[in-house]
């Protein structure tokens, strides 16, 4: 069949790829998703950034087979609908049928970490082999789960959200689950109780005290730099997510776990040795402690290559 598109549509950024018969990206674009100026406005966007890879691949929008769109949120994915997603302030949307009767394509929908960690487990570290769970820690934080050779949707198709895992049940509101405590959102609420009593910190100095202008590049140089505050609650939200992994690898006896997203990125090794080192204290048995923890290999593209795999896996079984 002939080329794919891949839409990786964030709760900040979405990415717009053309994928050919090799799977090779030949043509893509980024827009920004501006989810608070409505729906139709995102669909107008995901328009426009497909008219542009398409450009850039050479091909006309005809010459497409098939659409993937990897979205975040809870998807009821037979019906392509988004049930809820947080990051785009969207509830029940059939996102599915309003892209193809804008596109003229038939469209895949799913969500954002499924398609992410699909392509990692077929073209990224994974290698195709064995059962996977992904964690992509971004704006915030999104799971996904390979068992059997397949994308695993559960019975309501929300299955590998591991944002949403309590980790204190007995925490203040905003300190309780593992995006609270471990994602760019929760990490800019940590520190925007603690900056006030550290105005020598890099941190503070990098948004004049106002933790909301944050950004990952900030986090991440000051993380690097050894800056007291940054590694102390960047180290703190770590720990947090070794001990969510250990969970769900004591509980599914995983072999692999794959970390992504713009957070991960951006903190690199030490980051990733940080999580590992809490992983290897908590799971069960200790047997475990052999299950590979990796960074994504694919980046900021496993999301849109995920999609485009989907969308022709699909079409394929169907053809």
């Amino acid at each position: 069949m002939g080329a794919v598109i891949g839409i990786d549509v964030g709760g900040t950024n979405m990415q717009i790829g053309v994928v050919d018969e090799t799977n090779a990206l030949v043509g893509r674009a980024a827009r920004r998703t501006q989810a608070s100026r409505g729906l139709d406005h995102v669909l107008g966007v995901v328009a426009d950034g497909v008219d542009e890879a398409c450009r850039a691949a050479g091909i006309a929008g005809g010459d497409v087979a098939a659409v993937g769109v990897a979205a975040a949120g809870a998807i009821d994915v037979p019906r392509g609908v988004v049930l809820d997603s947080t990051n785009m302030g969207w509830q029940d949307v059939p996102l599915r049928d309003l892209l193809a009767e804008r596109l003229g394509r038939p469209v895949v929908l799913d969500n954002d970490v499924n398609g992410a960690v699909w392509s990692e487990h077929q073209l990224g570290a994974a290698g195709g082999r064995g059962d996977l769970l992904g964690i992509w820690v971004g704006t915030g934080i999104g799971g996904g789960l390979v068992l059997n050779g397949q994308v695993y949707h559960g019975d309501r198709f929300t299955a590998g959200e591991v944002g949403h895992t309590v980790l204190r049940p007995d925490g203040e509101q905003g300190m309780r689950t593992v995006e609270d405590l471990c994602s760019r959102t929760g990490l800019r609420r940590q520190f925007g109780r603690l900056l006030p009593d550290h105005p020598g910190s890099a941190l503070y100095a990098a948004c004049d005290g106002d933790a909301e202008r944050l950004g990952t590049t900030s986090l991440a140089r000051a993380y690097a730099d050894g800056d007291a505050l940054a590694v102390r609650v960047i180290d703190g939200s770590a720990d947090y997510l070794g001990v969510a992994i250990a969970n769900w690898v004591t509980v599914l006896a995983l072999p692999a776990v794959i970390v992504g997203g713009g957070i991960t990125e951006a903190l690199g090794a030490p980051y990733l040795d940080r999580i590992r080192a809490s992983f290897v204290e908590h799971v069960f048995p200790d047997e475990h402690r052999s299950c590979a923890l990796s960074i994504t290999e694919l980046a900021a593209d496993a999301g849109l290559l995920g999609a485009a795999l989907l969308a022709r896996e699909r079409v394929q079984r169907e053809v």
